[in-house]
């Protein structure tokens, strides 16, 4: 350091503390006000994660006790929300055409139609109005921009806390011209499980729909055959909700013979 930049420098005092700037103060106010904004924000917009469920413990059980050592655990379980455009990739495109395909009006108009939007780990999901479901699927197949020619699956879903959208079926379509993937997700409550088929559109849901009425219960209004494909046509309930009671058949195993589930020991 030059002798011009010591002169400057003030000289520091043996054992005397050094001047610090002062650390700018906050008003928890403000704080609480700025958080309530963003909060009030993203609830406007609908983009902040879905809360569908709670898991407690290690393992999750509700019933009995927790055994693990971790019962005071409460993870709440999230989906993400809803999105905002740009989407990104093909997504904007594709919602853009489909808006235009849909129209402007009536139930079946894309603001109607399309009840929320979300990309997530890249991928594209329209959640879709029950009633609107066969509209919009008839426009991803027949659209020539988007030409969706395949429905590869139908999965259903059952969220018991869900109140008002307890049971869920996913469609999953692919656009072979155009290499793409969306996913059509519909939801119904438990007290009205009826969703309209989409066999007429896509005939390779037929027997996905079967399945997921077999397991899950959804009714698909209009399906030229509802049956059950897994399980005897005598079965009570649906095996994947749930809801449903554990149960099973006994095995016999060298001599000793092993209770179903739901008549063994069991901390849940």
């Amino acid at each position: 350091m030059s002798d011009e930049k010591k002169a400057d420098t003030p000289a520091e005092k043996p054992g005397e503390p050094t001047a610090t700037a002062p650390e700018p103060t906050v008003d928890s106010d403000d704080l609480h006000a700025t958080d309530l904004d963003l909060t009030e924000a993203r609830a406007t917009g609908d983009t902040a994660p879905v809360q569908i469920g709670e898991r407690r413990g290690m393992f999750g059980p509700t019933k009995g006790g927790d055994t693990t050592g971790y019962g005071g655990l409460r993870t709440p379980i999230l989906f993400p929300g809803a999105s905002e455009k740009p989407y990104g990739s093909y997504f904007d495109e594709l919602t853009g055409t489909l808006e235009t395909a849909l129209g402007e009006a009536g139930d079946t108009a894309y603001g109607n139609a399309v009840e929320r939007v979300v990309v997530d780990r890249g991928e594209l999901t329209l959640h879709v109005a029950r009633e609107a479901l066969p509209t919009v699927a008839r426009a991803l197949r027949d659209d020539p921009a988007l030409r969706f020619e395949i429905c590869t699956g139908v999965s259903g879903v059952h969220f018991p806390n869900e109140t008002g959208r307890e049971l869920h079926a996913v469609y999953h379509l692919l656009s072979i011209t155009h290499n793409r993937r969306v996913r059509l997700e519909v939801s119904a409550p438990d007290g009205d499980a009826t969703i309209p088929s989409i066999v007429s559109i896509y005939p390779s849901a037929d027997w996905h729909e079967r399945e997921t009425w077999d397991m899950f219960g959804i009714i698909f209004e209009g399906h030229p055959a509802l049956t059950r494909i897994l399980m005897p046509d005598d079965w009570p309930g649906h095996p994947q909700r749930k809801d449903y009671p554990l149960g099973g058949i006994p095995v016999e195993y060298k001599g000793g013979v092993v209770p179903p589930p739901d008549e063994r020991r069991s901390y849940n």
